[in-house]
């Protein structure tokens, strides 16, 4: 962790007026008897609060109710959060300040502070919520309701469901965007439903089979949904709200994420345990890193150069050097680990 640090302070006696001008003029004086003046003492600088001073990744483990949280920077175990049962989805606010995790077997949704990992909040939604993911401004959270086909809208201040908002048949996962649109796939009815700023239902749009994971670019021009049962990716053009490719990759694709300069795409294909790196410009698979058994979930850190990816079925995580394509660390978890999100700060 980097630490803020104290300037060296540099000390120096004044000189008197006279002294000064004593000297200028060439002509030697006395200076004063009087003892110079203490020196001032060093002031430590304040911590800059908009420094990132720890960066904290979550996983959801969906058989032991709980979240591991570990120290990104350090790649270790620092805390775990019991949450309600059979937490699958998880995501971070945007100020870093909380993350909040959808608990499918309990209907609700666990608000968790990160500046001590404590659960200080719990929010019923609807039936076997799947994701909960957070707007761009922090203001909401959308909880993905697989066994209610609506999602619950959390306002994040008052902790209280404001909006149940109809989508699809099976909802599964959430993207949200600058404009303060939201993007749902729906698995049950292969397709994505768009929610307007104001959460009412806008458009859906088709996709592949059984659509799952779905991320979007952080300027929010593209958003990419992983077909699980069709083993391809769907590229959402978010002006025109069209699909304007899909890119047949892996076996099934599952947890999705995107590098912060919107380049590389990394997914999770669940059914050949690796992680895929994938060119955005044209949907070409760059890398396949052999992971855990059955990767569900992926995040990529602030800075891009580490994606993470929980391995359900291997109760552990895998951290991937994204430069080099390869696995730096394998770290455990708790019981069949899913969803994954990492604060920004």
């Amino acid at each position: 962790m980097l630490r803020p640090f104290a300037g060296s302070g540099r000390f120096r006696t004044r000189l008197t007026l006279g002294f000064a001008l004593a000297v200028m003029a060439g002509t030697s004086a006395a200076a004063s008897d009087a003892p110079p003046p203490a020196p001032k003492p060093a002031v430590k600088k304040a911590p800059d609060k908009s420094f990132p001073m720890r960066i904290v990744a979550y996983v959801a483990n969906s058989g032991s109710g709980n979240v591991s949280a570990f120290d990104v920077r350090r790649e270790r175990a620092v805390a775990t959060t019991a949450v309600g049962s059979g937490p699958t989805g998880v995501g971070a606010a945007p100020d870093g300040s909380h993350v909040y995790v959808a608990n499918g077997l309990s209907d609700s949704v666990t608000f968790i502070e990160t500046s001590g990992h404590r659960a200080v909040a719990t929010v019923p939604v609807g039936s076997y919520p799947f994701s909960a993911f957070p707007s761009r401004d922090g203001r909401w959270v959308f909880a993905a309701n697989w066994g209610s086909g609506n999602v619950s809208v959390i306002d994040t201040a008052a902790r209280k469901v404001i909006a149940t908002p109809t989508t699809g048949e099976l909802p599964h996962s959430v993207a949200t965007l600058p404009d303060g649109t939201t993007y749902v796939t729906n698995s049950g009815s292969n397709n994505v439903t768009v929610l307007s700023k104001g959460h009412e239902p806008l458009v859906q749009i088709p996709v592949g089979d059984f659509p799952s994971g779905i991320t979007a670019t952080a300027k929010g021009d593209r958003v990419y949904v992983a077909n699980t049962g069709a083993g391809s990716i769907s590229v959402i053009d978010t002006a025109t709200r069209k699909v304007t490719a899909t890119w047949p990759v892996g076996k099934a694709p599952l947890g999705l994420g995107i590098s912060p300069d919107g380049q590389r795409l990394y997914a999770a294909d669940s059914g050949a345990d690796v992680l895929l790196v994938i060119d955005t410009t044209n949907g070409g698979v760059l890398s396949q890193v052999p992971v855990g058994r059955t990767p569900q979930g992926v995040a990529v850190g602030p800075g891009g150069s580490r994606v993470w990816v929980t391995n359900e079925d291997s109760d552990t995580v895998s951290v991937v050097d994204a430069g080099l394509a390869k696995v730096r660390t394998t770290l455990r978890t708790g019981d069949q680990p899913e969803g994954i999100a990492i604060t920004p700060r």
